[in-house]
């Protein structure tokens, strides 16, 4: 190569890496005039805010203020603000002006459709059950639930509402719900991962940062991760992670440990980062049943519908051949798929059945219709599937024992033999001794049904019926244990 296309490649290498790491320099383009007049007023009144902005890549590529907030007078939640028409809301359209890939790849996953749980059966805990509709406002003179807006809302996301003096309504903002209906009909928040506004790499990745929304009793994913041995080392290793790199590929940029990001977002030597988290996932571990990652696609009209589940386990397999070998993650993902088909033959599909014959006998309103979580049965099954089964699943699918095992698969068994099976005996003993003829046919239904789930080799052992053979070599291996153990 030449002097002069050496020296335009060194020259072109500088601006590139200029450009990744946000530096400042006064020879490019300045700040615009509007943001450095509402710089003016913010670095004064928003001192923090001013102060999260100077740190961050953005303020070193000279983009501000005006950059992000401007609006269209068109624009439904646009508002005249010191003669600049803005919009308080930067929604995943405005980003979307920079980071057209990372946004169409966003909106193309899992979680720009979180808001679709407004009509779940969550929902309706949160909004009749743990409720009322005592919370009012000019959006919503019916009222709202408290429990919604403050809980489900701000996860989920809300519909976000623009009144007619432009304002938005109290109920549906403050929001950086992942699923965020915004006003310019854009789904998502982008700032639900990048904390405004800031929007530190370094804090994207953490494992906190997906805290927010994946804790608690039915997707205990961040304590998961905390008890697993990938946590285990984030913790401490943090300092050997390199999470301020712009390129960060595991294997090359770091290895201690891996973070949600790494997973299910982060490059590796053969991939690179992608903003859809499904991508990277076979098994959709949330409804009753585990599904196929790609149906569920298919089903909210995603276009990634078109990357079936083996080639995401494929793409999930070679994160971790990163740090693993390939015998070590094949047999890890023959493990997971074992506790998925557990899961799913001895309580998933039992338990599915039972309920669904038990409903007839269960409280209904005028109309006929079944009245949700009106009866303990109710409960009991929700949460069978919604926080047992679903901690059981997702703790084996990031390796965490004690989460499957004590949170998990025991919480299950305890509660399938302790609370449902029992319940659902009670419900046919009070149906047969109705007079009601309807209720005595289904009570008789759901017995012939507990009868058959109960003579099924899964839950024969509790009526000590376990197979002879199975019974022997249980009683073998108990005798071996205790002369290891003298």
């Amino acid at each position: 190569m030449s002097r002069e296309g050496k020296m335009f490649v060194k020259i072109t290498i500088g601006i590139l890496l200029m450009s990744t790491y946000g530096l400042a320099n006064p020879n490019f383009a300045e700040l615009s005039e509007e943001t450095k007049e509402c710089i003016e007023c913010h670095k004064s009144e928003n001192a923090s805010l001013y102060q999260q902005w100077g740190n961050s890549k953005h303020y070193g590529a000279n983009v501000g203020c005006f950059e992000c907030h401007q609006a269209n007078a068109s624009d439904p939640d646009a508002f005249e603000h010191n003669d600049y028409t803005i919009s308080v809301i930067v929604s995943p359209k405005d980003c979307a002006r920079c980071h057209a890939k990372e946004v169409d790849e966003f909106v193309n996953s899992h979680h720009s459709k979180a808001g679709l749980i407004m009509g779940s059966l969550d929902n309706v805990l949160a909004e009749v059950v743990e409720g009322n509709n005592a919370f009012k406002t000019p959006a919503f003179p019916y009222g709202n639930s408290a429990a919604a807006v403050n809980g489900c809302w701000q996860c989920h996301g809300s519909e976000v509402k623009v009144l007619e003096d432009g304002r938005l309504d109290p109920a549906t903002w403050p929001n950086t719900g992942m699923g965020r209906i915004n006003p310019d009909g854009s789904g998502g928040s982008c700032s639900a991962c990048h904390q405004r506004h800031e929007f530190s790499v370094a804090q994207a990745r953490r494992p906190e940062n997906c805290g927010k929304c994946h804790l608690g009793p039915d997707h205990p994913q961040k304590e998961i991760y905390e008890e697993s041995k990938h946590g285990i080392s984030f913790y401490s290793n943090v300092d050997k992670m390199n999470l301020e790199s712009s390129k960060w590929i595991v294997g090359e940029d770091y290895s201690a440990a891996p973070t949600c990001a790494t997973c299910h977002m982060s490059a590796t030597p053969n991939q690179e980062v992608t903003h859809n988290i499904g991508l990277r996932i076979k098994w959709n571990n949330r409804p009753v049943h585990s599904k196929l990652s790609h149906k569920t696609d298919e089903k909210w009209g995603l276009s990634s519908a078109g990357i079936t589940a083996d080639k995401r386990r494929e793409n999930m397999s070679d994160v971790c051949v990163a740090c693993h070998n390939e015998n070590f993650t094949d047999n890890f993902f023959t493990q997971y798929e074992a506790l998925i088909q557990l899961y799913d033959e001895k309580y998933a599909t039992p338990g599915e059945k039972l309920y669904k014959a038990a409903i007839p006998l269960l409280k209904a309103d005028a109309d006929g219709n079944h009245i949700k979580f009106s009866e303990p049965l109710d409960y009991i099954w929700f949460e069978l599937w919604h926080h047992e089964g679903r901690r059981a699943r997702h703790a084996a699918s990031m390796m965490a024992p004690d989460y499957t095992h004590w949170h998990g698969t025991y919480d299950l068994a305890k509660n399938f033999y302790t609370e449902f099976i029992p319940e659902i005996e009670e419900l046919i003993e009070q149906g047969l001794n109705s007079g009601d003829k309807k209720k005595i046919k289904a009570a008789k239904r759901l017995q012939k049904q507990l009868d058959k789930t109960m003579a099924e080799n899964n839950h024969k052992w509790i009526e000590g019926k376990m197979d002879p053979a199975e019974k022997a070599r249980r009683k073998k291996a108990a005798e071996e244990f205790r002369a290891r153990y003298k």
